[in-house]
């Protein structure tokens, strides 16, 4: 009886998926780049466009492809699910190993068949609930020592180190850890300072990032849907960065109308707020643009009643004109479902002004001394496959100036299967990027071609 059931689900979900991918996209990658990306036209579906890469793994002996002038190696394998990196101030390298908690905002045969797709491209493990230190004490760009530093958490992503505070943003709270640096465990037990949306988790990944002077703490909290299917009152709190003052333990809605932001970041020329956000899905391949925005305090980005400033959501009801007529045009698309997590902006060097918690001398070339690396996890949504790469968008006098370098690729095998797929990024003490790959189970560190390991 197993046997049938096991074989009718997989027909099943065969089915579905041949079913589809009917839908194509009509245009280039590129037409959803940029400042003024193409929008066409909504597709809306009864079966959304699926396009799922299997979930493989690294083979001995492969790694992703650096671009030229860049190579690539493992800082650390044989993780466990590394999903977010931080850097503490002594050049140790904290990995949050997580997955999603569990639970769903709905029931049903759709659910249940989107829950099995994404288990095929390795979303749903079970989590860790640890955060890991590696330490690289002799600078050849290999993590030789790996502890535990803290474990039994749920579903941990985002830190911030504050003084001697550890903040680690779990999927339903904000706590506090004391840490001494240079310790290879904490045993704190911890201090709740705020309760986070939860309980059902549509997006269950939550950033924090410290105001330069530690008395603020950015929460990033996303959407308990695609799109509001389930209602407003779900969404309370949701698809928004919030403020937290850590020290009355109270928060405030700083920016909202963001579906899933994630990755966080201060632009080291004018000190505003950054971030990378995830859009809408099933509106065909070729909507919605993702994005990577300044953030400005009180604004509306649209969600869920419009997307890219002021282009109505027909699925939404009931309407609000009123927000969209407000909804800010985020600064940048980075593609169609490209599904940006990671995000972190080239420290500027020390004395000049930077407001990073490391400022290193760079291991990288000049090509990219001023911008943002983004970790695209990549896309299920969209026909062809898009993201599976870690991009460099440049900066110019604080904003964006011209396309997306690819820096990392290779994630998709020949035969379209996941060998890897790129998550947090983060730049180390020594100027090397850190790349968190959740499903090649690794931290990849990209330097220049002829920069040291040591540098």
């Amino acid at each position: 009886m197993k046997a049938r059931l096991s074989s009718f689900c997989f027909g099943l979900v065969s089915c579905v998926v041949v079913m589809a991918c009917a839908e194509t996209a009509k245009l280039p990658p590129t037409a959803g780049v940029g400042p003024h990306p193409t929008l066409p036209g909504p597709e809306h579906r009864l079966i959304p466009t699926v396009d799922v890469a299997p979930a493989r793994g690294w083979a001995d002996g492969e790694a992703p492809k650096a671009a030229a002038g860049l190579t690539v190696a493992a800082f650390a394998k044989d993780l466990e699910h590394p999903r977010w990196l931080y850097v503490l101030p002594n050049g140790d390298v904290l990995v949050a190993e997580s997955s999603s908690p569990g639970t769903e905002p709905s029931k049903g045969l759709r659910s249940w068949v989107m829950g099995k797709l994404m288990a095929r491209a390795g979303s749903r493990v079970p989590s860790p609930n640890r955060i890991v230190l590696l330490r690289d004490a002799d600078g050849d760009g290999v993590a030789e020592k790996r502890t535990v530093l803290l474990q039994n958490l749920n579903s941990p992503f985002g830190m911030a180190l504050v003084g001697d505070q550890l903040y680690v943003a779990h999927a339903d709270a904000l706590w506090r850890y004391t840490y001494a640096q240079g310790s290879e465990r904490i045993t704190d037990s911890g201090v709740k300072v705020i309760d986070l949306p939860s309980g059902i988790n549509h997006h269950w990944t939550k950033n924090v990032l410290a105001s330069a002077d530690g008395s603020k703490l950015y929460v990033t909290v996303g959407s308990n849907s695609n799109a509001a299917e389930h209602g407003m009152e779900v969404e309370r709190g949701r698809a928004a960065i919030w403020e937290v003052d850590p020290k009355t333990r109270t928060y405030k809605q700083f920016a909202t109308g963001l579906r899933n932001p994630n990755g966080l970041d201060w632009n080291p020329d004018t000190g505003a707020l950054w971030t990378v956000v995830n859009e809408r899905d099933e509106l065909g391949s070729d909507l919605v643009p993702d994005y990577l925005t300044s953030i400005k305090e009180g604004a509306f980005y649209g969600w869920p009643y419009s997307y890219f400033g002021q282009h109505v959501d027909p699925r939404v009801e009931p309407q609000r004109p009123d927000l969209v007529a407000k909804a800010v045009v985020p600064d940048f698309a980075l593609g169609t479902h490209v599904a940006p997590l990671g995000m972190v902006f080239v420290p500027r060097p020390k004395g000049s002004g930077s407001t990073a918690a490391v400022s290193p001398a760079s291991a990288l070339p000049a090509t990219f001394a001023s911008g943002a690396f983004i970790g695209e996890h990549g896309s299920w949504n969209r026909k062809p496959r898009n993201g599976y790469q870690v991009v460099f968008v440049p900066f110019e006098v604080g904003k964006p100036k011209g396309m997306p370098i690819e820096v990392l690729t290779g994630f998709l095998s020949e035969h379209g299967d996941a060998r890897g797929r790129p998550v947090g990024v983060a730049i180390d003490a020594r100027g090397g990027l850190l790349v968190a790959d959740d499903v090649g189970n690794a931290v990849w560190r990209v330097t220049g071609t002829n920069a040291r390991a040591s540098q």
